[in-house]
């Protein structure tokens, strides 16, 4: 299975990258934020237990995640040829939370693409998305700037638990959305290549 995690600051495109690279290599594209929401809305025991925590504001638990992780492999295996996750893990503990997962599925995570984009642009690409997002954390300079302050200090740790194996691989996120996707597909495939040798 090719199992890829996407990294990328706020505004960095990972969505967007992430659902073109679903398509490309016919991938489950897992984004914790979608998730949380699906088994919020079918009101499963595991949305449940997350809605508890989000009404309240507060961080959904990592068990819970995972519990919904786990789920979504069981309903696709042997369905896709990989698996892209999408802004997660965050942190190194829900990394080796994602690994046990992986290894008790008997696979692993192949390979960490991790989008740089200068924090200038991103601020201005949020600022352009919250004309539009309504999201009040997109229309402020200063907020902006402390989350992606955050992203830096977590996300770093995480890309650190990887690369101990070699599987990160950092690539330019600017540029326009089809070269920005080449680039990404060229880690994929040199990475897949370098495996079958």
């Amino acid at each position: 299975m090719l199992n890829i995690i996407l990294f990328g600051p706020p505004g960095s495109g990972k969505g967007t990258q992430a659902y073109r690279l679903k398509e490309r290599y016919n991938l489950l594209h897992i984004s914790t934020g979608d998730l949380l929401r699906e088994e919020k809305a079918k009101g499963s025991p595991l949305g449940l237990e997350a809605k508890k925590y989000m009404d309240n504001g507060l961080l959904v638990p990592d068990e819970v995640v995972i519990g919904m992780i786990r789920v979504k492999l069981e309903e696709n295996v042997g369905k896709v040829a990989g698996i892209i996750f999408d802004g997660f893990p965050r942190t190194v503990a829900q990394a080796e939370a994602l690994d046990q997962l992986l290894e008790e599925k008997e696979t692993c995570i192949e390979q960490v693409l991790a989008l740089e984009v200068g924090e200038d642009e991103l601020v201005r690409r949020l600022l352009e998305r919250g004309k539009t997002s309504g999201r009040a954390d997109d229309m402020d300079e200063e907020k902006i700037r402390t989350r992606l302050g955050e992203y830096h200090t977590k996300t770093a740790l995480v890309a650190g638990h990887y690369a101990q194996t070699d599987k990160v691989a950092n690539v330019a996120g600017e540029g326009t959305i089809e070269e920005i996707t080449e680039r990404l597909a060229g880690e994929l495939d040199r990475g897949s290549n370098g495996e079958e040798e």
